[in-house]
């Protein structure tokens, strides 16, 4: 980018018009010689050299319009951008159990948690984020990463029965996730854990994860999707049964909300589909990455640029009018 430091100095332009204006009225400044008659030289026409006369003064006139726009100190401007990021690595920790097949979010609950996380892993940046997936069993879905395109194509491949979904196990997702994180480095470490049910069977119990969790510096938002007691309805994977059945719904808030306290996160609950993406929308806002951006502006001066041709122009009409353009008297 281009800048001029001293931009008024092209008010000079104006008196430059000005004087070449005047000389133009007054036909020039060279002098004159008054003759009777000039008929011996009618006939004889101009020269090359008698039609440039003018020149050196046009080359006067030049320079000088670059001598002013110099005196105007053009600069190349440009920026440095420094950018330090105290990034947050993620553990995103979802529940793949049965009923999560429940019809009470549209399309059902997996469905939409797999939709609004998506969506909140595209608000992110510089933070890492990973996938722990559970139900009996627990699988580390995606490590760490940056690369959220990949990501996305992980959470798009989970479904139900990609591990044995009769059971929750509640504790060993969260373990597994703590595994994950706690050879990190960053200065804050989250997990984020999305079940709708009860811890139901695991080596490890929720509050023992919890513990270990805290030893590691990892602080756990809990979500609970759906009520905390009822029926809801599950598609029968049963094509000669009933169409859909009915699915006792067992959400420990209190068991989710110490896990929360303990580790210095805090427990949501979701019980339709727009509560659960405010939910993430809200973590979204409390956990974000600190950026610190410095900004350094360099000038460089561009005026030698301007003033060597028009030294070179004020030498060259110097050189003409005392030399091949030389006139008498």
């Amino acid at each position: 980018m281009i800048r001029l430091a001293s931009p008024w100095m092209l008010l000079l332009l104006l008196l430059l018009v000005g004087a070449a204006c005047w000389l133009w009225w007054r036909g020039g400044l060279r002098p004159r010689l008054k003759f009777s008659s000039l008929d011996l030289v009618k006939g004889t026409g101009r020269s090359l050299r008698t039609h440039l006369l003018g020149l050196p003064l046009a080359l006067v006139f030049a320079a000088s319009v670059l001598i002013i726009l110099a005196m105007a100190r053009p600069q190349s401007a440009w920026r440095e951008h420094k950018r330090f990021s105290e990034g947050i690595d993620i553990m995103l920790v979802i529940d793949v159990s049965d009923s999560m097949m429940a019809l009470d979010f549209k399309p059902n609950r997996l469905e939409k948690a797999k939709q609004v996380v998506k969506e909140f892993v595209k608000g992110r940046d510089d933070d890492q984020i990973g996938v722990v997936i559970f139900a009996v069993e627990t699988f580390g879905l995606c490590p760490l990463t940056q690369d959220y395109a990949t990501l996305d194509v992980f959470i798009d491949r989970i479904k139900l029965g990609i591990v044995d979904g009769g059971g929750t196990a509640i504790g060993m997702g969260l373990a597994n996730a703590v595994d994950k994180l706690r050879k990190s480095k960053a200065k804050s470490k989250v997990a984020i854990l999305l079940t709708d049910g009860e811890n139901k069977g695991g080596k490890i119990d929720p509050i023992s994860a919890a513990e270990v969790a805290k030893q590691f510096g990892v602080r756990v938002y809990t979500i609970g999707v759906g009520s905390e007691k009822g029926y809801v309805k599950i598609p029968n994977p049963n094509p000669y049964g009933r169409r859909f059945l009915d699915f006792e719904s067992r959400l420990n808030t209190k068991q989710l909300t110490q896990i929360g306290e303990m580790t210095g996160g805090r427990f949501f609950h979701a019980k339709d589909g727009n509560s659960l993406e405010q939910i993430y929308a809200q973590i979204d806002q409390m956990e974000r990455t600190k950026i610190e951006v410095n900004e350094t502006h360099y000038f460089d001066e561009l005026a030698h640029l301007l003033m060597l041709p028009a030294l070179g122009l004020l030498l060259l009409a110097l050189g003409l009018e005392q030399t091949w353009l030389r006139t008498y008297p």
